[in-house]
């Protein structure tokens, strides 16, 4: 599959406006990125494996490095669309938080396999350079010793001097060239672990969030459980007042009868 170098959705204009973007397209620039990224990381891979092997060239080399480069640009952006998705959804969005989770791994996968490709592709640069400098006689900070290749002829000779001169200065520019590249990649390999850190720290985040609301939720419910407890004992209270006065009325109402009897028994005997 071929390396893809195109835009990545979040540069593209036709994705972004003034305004901050949808969470349906800023999760398809993501996807469509983290896709690239994949493929670039597949062909980076084989190109590494070659490096040291009879198939290392400069060519292969060139296009290592070009590679490299732009996948590292993409990882960059994708790292923070992912942040300025994740500030679209509340904790209580599932749908959408459970998809951000998964964008979230896709891209720790991606990453920790380009961090293993520039990790091994530095290792053999390294190893190379050192070949180098051993098969030019150049000793470690670009120093120079006095080349020594055979030929019949005399060293000191005018035409022979000049020749080691340029072949030396050949050597010295393509060494400083590979140490270059060592140093670019030992860069970009911090600016993934800057990521790492960055991404775990999201997700800790959000956790945190999580934990909170489940916290306030759990709070709320059992609230509402202590209030719906003394709803109930507020009505057994009630009924048991009710009874008390439905037991009062039906007392007085038998005094009075009583009362009323007696008046009426005592007239009648009169």
């Amino acid at each position: 599959m071929a390396a893809y170098f195109g835009k990545s959705g979040y540069g593209d204009p036709s994705s972004s406006s003034g305004e901050a973007p949808d969470f349906g397209r800023l999760s398809q620039a993501v996807a469509k990125n983290l896709q690239s990224i994949t493929t670039n990381v597949n062909e980076m891979e084989k190109l590494v494996n070659s490096l040291g092997t009879a198939r290392d060239n400069e060519q292969l080399r060139d296009r290592l490095h070009q590679l490299e480069n732009h996948t590292n640009q993409i990882t960059k952006e994708t790292h923070q669309q992912l942040k300025n998705l994740n500030s679209l959804i509340s904790p209580s969005q599932k749908i959408e938080k459970n998809q951000v989770d998964r964008l979230v791994n896709e891209f720790t996968t991606v990453l920790n396999r380009l961090q293993a490709a520039q990790r091994l592709a530095t290792q053999r640069e390294k190893e190379s350079v050192q070949r180098a400098r051993s098969n030019s006689g150049l000793e470690d900070g670009f120093g120079l010793e006095s080349p020594k290749p055979f030929s019949p002829f005399k060293p000191s000779a005018p035409f022979q001097q000049q020749q080691i001169a340029m072949e030396a200065n050949v050597d010295l520019e393509a060494i400083r060239e590979r140490e270059a590249a060592i140093r670019r990649l030992e860069s970009d390999i911090v600016d993934v672990n800057t990521i790492f850190k960055d991404l775990g720290k999201m997700v800790h985040e959000q956790g945190e969030m999580i934990d909170s609301i489940e916290a306030n939720i759990e709070s709320a419910s059992m609230h509402v459980e202590t209030a719906n407890t003394q709803l109930t004992e507020a009505k057994k209270y009630q009924s048991r007042i009710r009874s008390r006065k439905l037991c009062l009325l039906a007392v007085a109402a038998v005094i009075v009868a009583v009362v009323a009897l007696i008046i009426v028994v005592s007239i009648k005997l009169k």
